[in-house]
């Protein structure tokens, strides 16, 4: 794909289409006194009686960063760090939450699991996810085990996908050009190309969603060298669903989807195995479909969720590997509330995991569990759980939470103290047991043991400031030498974050948040100790919003797999601008987003080519 065009000059001669209007507006609260969590407890609860640090990405926050991917919205939030997402496209993504890797953070979707049991961690990639069909992302930091099962030690990741429209039909269609480009080749010439197109609409007790998009990325190599070779990035994203309301107590709702990317990689070629460009080749595809009832009832409700997962992913390369899986998890449960105090609920996770290495693997898990939130008339808050995990190679591991709250009222706000004590299980998976690469199965499963507690204060005219200390004992880490094995002594990770908001003055929205991460015992590569985010929103009209975004990243340890060595990589930090403006009755938006404006040259890892000064442009039609 040769395609070549000026963004730079698109960029300005599409702004002076527009001024800025100047009828003034109350600027949209992102943070609520009374927003609504449900991550932590399955429940609707205000945030005032929930007793878990959970972020809320709203709808308003996500179309104000169209443009970006998932991986950079989400790392701009405190205690995560997604390492790859700043350097070429198709580079491996790593989750680093709280200190933890990706095997210690389970993504959902639509409150399912999603994971691929051929991946070394047993995760969902990121990169096969397209922003666009997002509706809101809910993030649980802390163990969450007992509600979600193995993996949930670091972090949930809750994504949830647009829903139709009240509409009989309704259409929406995006479009983004951007640069692609390194510090020292600026270029500005189009290489990323992002397209969605979505219909949906309700008719009667029918209603349906169906969305297509792709994402095409040119113009960086992976590895950073003297004459880099490009290594373009493409993805394919195909949705479906449909839901029918029988009666008014019973909904059901059915889902497909078609996800897939290819992209050029470099390795380590023989003989000298030292990283470098070579002409390798990744490919991953996941097809999910499922079905979801739920009948409601007084006081309660009941409902299944199951899908099906089928996973192909190929390299090649000089250690070329052909992966096959299939992931089938069904979670039925039941959710019942007393007299406006009790929130329960009682339910059994089933997960089949098979994939194909040298022969076919698998294993499965039965899980029971109970969870129950009492909520006092006097800022009392309890949190209880347990969790009896059923392995079928390990067999039964009990795991349990305890999360106490307190608040009281301060004027028209809330002053909160809170507390957890929690453990989590993370089984070895099969890529570690059977993998083509070090694999062990004698591994032991991993515990985990987490205490955290904070404090919040909210107030009602749109300030909040809360800061939360966690420490968590790791027990049989997972580590690779020259083959996966437990770590002989526990890894031990605390630390600290607070975080702000602040949109008391009208039209104007300031957050920002600090993450400090220390590694008593054991080693963590690419993690940093300390980072900022820092952004400032600003309407200046009904129909223009302007954000200047911030971020610092401390000094970090990498490792040079020339000598094995480690080095220390140095800190930086990265200035974002973004703006958007609604046109034709706010049907049309236009937008333009500039990152890294004062194109820092920096390692995000070591050996990788980053991301220099970059543009993009991009129109939205809603119809």
């Amino acid at each position: 794909m040769n395609k070549k065009t000026s963004v730079f000059g698109v960029l300005f001669s599409s702004m002076s289409m527009f001024g800025f209007a100047q009828k003034q507006t109350d600027s949209t609260k992102v943070q609520q006194l009374n927003e609504v969590v449900v991550t932590d407890s399955r429940f609707e609860l205000k945030r005032e009686n929930s007793g878990k640090t959970v972020i809320k990405i709203s709808k308003n926050e996500i179309e104000n960063n169209q443009g970006r991917t998932i991986s950079e919205l989400i790392n701009t939030k405190s205690g995560i760090e997604i390492n790859g997402s700043r350097s070429a496209e198709g580079n491996n993504l790593g989750y680093y939450i709280r200190g933890g890797n990706n095997r210690q953070v389970l993504i959902l979707i639509d409150g399912i699991q999603v994971n691929d049991p051929s991946l070394v961690s047993n995760d969902f990639d990121l990169r096969l996810f397209d922003l666009n069909t997002v509706e809101s992302i809910e993030i649980i930091k802390g163990a969450a085990s007992t509600l979600y099962g193995n993996a949930a030690a670091t972090a949930v990741i809750n994504i949830t996908t647009k829903k139709a429209s009240k509409n009989s039909v309704s259409g929406s269609f995006s479009t983004v050009i951007g640069t692609n480009q390194t510090q020292d080749d600026l270029n500005y010439d189009g290489a990323s190309f992002t397209n969605n197109v979505s219909v949906n609409g309700t008719l009667d007790k029918f209603n349906y969603v169906i969305s297509f998009g792709n994402r095409y990325v040119d113009g960086l190599s992976a590895a950073k060298s003297n004459k880099p070779e490009k290594d373009p990035f493409s993805r394919y994203n195909t949705n479906l669903r449909l839901g029918y309301n029988v009666s008014n107590n019973l909904e059901i709702i059915g889902f497909a989807s078609i996800d897939n990317f290819k992209t050029d990689i470099d390795g380590f070629p023989p003989p000298t195995f030292v990283f470098a460009d070579t002409e390798d080749i990744y490919f991953s595809e996941q097809t999910r479909f499922g079905l979801i009832p739920k009948f409601n009832y007084k006081n309660g409700s009941f409902q299944v969720s199951a899908a099906v997962s089928k996973i192909n992913r190929e390299t090649i390369s000089s250690f070329s590997t052909t992966n096959q899986a299939e992931s089938i998890v069904v979670d039925a449960f039941n959710k019942y509330v007393i007299a406006e105090k009790f929130f329960t609920i009682m339910g059994v996770n089933y997960g089949k995991y098979q994939s194909l290495f040298n022969t076919d693997e698998s294993f499965k898990n039965t899980d029971p569990y109970l969870n129950v939130v009492y909520v006092s008339d006097f800022g009392l808050n309890l949190n209880l759980g347990g969790r009896l995990n059923n392995h079928s190679a390990y067999g039964s591991q009990f795991v349990y939470s305890l999360n106490p709250s307190y608040n009281v009222k301060v004027r028209e706000g809330y002053a909160k103290i809170f507390g957890s004590y929690a453990t989590s299980f993370i089984a070895p998976n099969l890529s570690q047991l059977f993998g083509f690469f070090g694999p062990n199965p004698d591994l032991e499963p991993e515990e985990n043991t987490t205490l955290e507690t904070g404090l919040e204060f909210n107030t009602k005219n749109g300030f909040r400031i809360n800061g939360v200390y966690f420490n968590r004992n790791e027990e049989n880490t997972i580590i690779y030498t020259t083959n996966y094995e437990n770590a002989s002594a526990n890894a031990v990770v605390q630390g600290f974050e607070f975080e702000t908001q602040y949109n008391s003055i009208k039209n104007l929205d300031l957050q920002a948040n600090y993450t400090f991460i220390e590694v008593k015992d054991g080693e963590r590569l690419r993690l940093p100790k300390h980072k900022v985010n820092a952004s400032l929103g600003y309407n200046f009209s009904e129909n223009t919003f302007v954000s200047l975004n911030y971020q610092f990243i401390g000094s970090r340890t990498d490792l040079d797999f020339s000598t094995f060595e480690n080095v220390e990589l140095e800190s930086f930090s990265l200035v974002d601008l973004y703006f958007n403006h609604k046109l034709v009755q706010n049907k049309v938006k236009i937008f333009t987003s500039i990152t890294n404006i004062f194109n820092e040259d920096y390692l995000e890892i070591l050996g990788y080519t980053t991301k220099g000064r970059n543009i993009s442009l991009g129109l939205n039609i809603n119809l």
